[in-house]
């Protein structure tokens, strides 16, 4: 069990103090140049390391994107090990990008992965995709409430591609498009383990034209701002009254602004002050089950 209670309201308490900007850490090739360093765990681990320091004090949760540490084998992945390890020791927490979402005992595995308190890779959160089934996921939430960790649900994520199956209408004859219908289960989930605020969020990208039409009792992760054309404005479009409960993702838009850690600094408190600015003028926050229109 962590310390400070379920994670739905460690991220509460955090974002009340540190703002809702959630931090990209993706040493990806190109970054990696911009900040002159070589391609290789030893580059990963000094962008890590820095951009942790820019972090520390000035945002509540960062977001690592598995996919870059593990392109470097073994020694990527003890990158990563080490970025969980130093972001909990500076107070901030961790929310995995690994978008795992499998079946029966392979669910289990990825739990023991990420979530348990004795793995070398325990993060707060990981994001799951449930394409092979929203109820496929159920280790995942069980595994959430028990160990007061965190899940984000892929709903509507902000990349064109995935409208043709996040859109497609689910076949018993009620209409639902498949998103609704995962905005619907992840309600639910939230709704019958958690007094308040959930742990079991979304994914809803801040591109999305269509709003969505139901508070899920958890918190929204919006990615698309920056680099994709988002913006604080389209965070409330799609959101609504919902984004009292949103944290936003920024990568490139961080790491490719400067490599001065002091710079850096000013620019996550810039970037916090706009989104908690959009954050005050979504309305009151919605109670739980009510629709956001």
């Amino acid at each position: 069990m962590r310390n400070g209670g379920p994670f739905g309201e460690r991220l509460l308490a955090a974002t009340a103090v540190r703002g809702n900007l959630c931090v990209g850490i993706d040493p990806d090739p190109d970054t990696l140049d911009f900040w002159r360093l070589p391609d290789s765990p030893e580059g990963i681990s000094t962008f890590v390391g820095q951009i942790l320091r820019a972090c520390a004090q000035h945002c509540a949760i960062v977001k690592p994107q598995s996919a870059y540490y593990e392109r470097h084998g073994s020694a990527g992945i003890a990158v990563l090990e080490q970025l969980c390890s130093d972001a909990h020791d500076m107070g901030l927490l961790v929310l995995l990008d690994v978008k795992r979402g499998d079946i029966g005992s392979t669910n289990d595995a990825y739990c023991d992965a990420y979530l348990k308190d004795d793995s070398s890779l325990k993060a707060d959160a990981i994001t799951v995709s449930p394409y092979l089934g929203v109820d496929s996921l159920s280790t995942y939430f069980d595994t959430a409430q028990d160990s007061d960790s965190g899940v984000f649900v892929v709903c509507r994520s902000s990349n064109p591609e995935g409208y043709q199956t996040q859109l497609a209408r689910t076949p018993d004859g009620t209409h639902e498009s498949v998103a609704d219908r995962i905005v619907s289960c992840v309600k639910r989930e939230n709704q019958r383990r958690w007094a308040d605020i959930g742990s079991i969020g979304i994914v809803y990208g801040a591109t999305v034209v269509q709003p969505l039409k139901q508070n899920i009792g958890g918190w929204i992760l919006a990615p698309g701002v920056g680099a994709q054309g988002g913006t604080p404005d389209t965070v409330r479009h799609a959101l609504g009254g919902g984004a009292n409960h949103v944290i936003v993702p920024l990568s490139r838009a961080i790491a490719r602004h400067s490599t001065s850690v002091r710079t850096l600094r000013s620019h996550i408190r810039d970037w916090n002050a706009k989104l908690s600015e959009i954050v005050r003028h979504c309305g009151d926050r919605p109670s739980r089950g009510s629709a956001n229109g």
